[in-house]
């Protein structure tokens, strides 16, 4: 049986830690409005967000708004970002969800997040990552760094996104949610990583995983750092 999450003090204190060791931490998806963001972030599922911003450039060169991504056919759209991967869904999508902003939002993406996520191609996170990041509205997206980092330190428990969302939006005050998002993922990428480099992170004192694992053989783990050390 999992322990339960952490109490709110730990897990701003937490947060605090990581933010202090990725000072400036946001999306790494390259964007000049919420209309790009919401591009971007539908092409990196399954896709790193290098590769996306390598392919970004080109697709709104041609396609700058939703009107004119509305116009086009995913057939048009496919060679255009054939690399990020899964291009045929990913093109319908983008169109899909191009004519749906033309059509029903007067080209505008809606700052509101129930009328997001009924866009083609765009779920919980996606949502949230361009509420956050390009529409000034607070907003939580859980990737599965988020997810991996969360349950290591003992800040949100379970492997549903949606429940972790909600765990870690009651602890945190809403304007810290997508600053919170964004560090966890990057402590994620270069420091919780499946295989962890535990002696690197700034909350190890506090966090779950390192603080019950087993004891390495031969004794203690500073033992064990000292050993190999030498």
């Amino acid at each position: 049986m999992q322990a339960p999450p952490q109490p709110a003090a730990a897990i701003v204190r937490i947060l605090d830690a990581l933010s202090a060791q990725h000072p400036g931490a946001t999306t790494e998806l390259q964007y000049r409005n919420a209309f790009e963001l919401l591009v971007a972030t539908i092409l990196s599922a399954q896709c790193t967000d290098v590769r996306v911003n390598m392919v970004t450039p080109g697709l709104f060169e041609r396609y700058s708004d939703p009107p004119s991504l509305a116009r086009a056919t995913p057939e048009e759209v496919e060679p255009l970002i054939r690399s990020t991967g899964f291009f045929r869904s990913k093109a319908r999508a983008l169109v899909g969800m191009a004519r749906a902003l033309t059509d029903e939002h007067a080209g505008r993406v809606p700052a509101c997040l129930e009328q997001l996520v009924v866009l083609p191609g765009v779920g919980r996170k996606t949502a949230n990552v361009v509420l956050g990041h390009a529409l000034g509205v607070p907003g939580l997206p859980v990737d599965r760094h988020v997810l991996r980092v969360t349950n290591r330190l003992g800040i949100a428990r379970g492997d549903d996104p949606v429940a972790v969302e909600r765990q870690l939006c009651g602890a945190l005050p809403a304007d810290r949610w997508t600053s919170a998002s964004d560090t966890l993922i990057l402590h994620g990428r270069r420091i919780c990583k499946p295989r962890p480099l535990c002696d690197r992170c700034a909350a190890r004192a506090d966090c779950h995983y390192r603080n019950t694992r087993p004891e390495p053989p031969g004794g203690s783990r500073a033992t064990a750092r000292r050993r190999t050390a030498r």
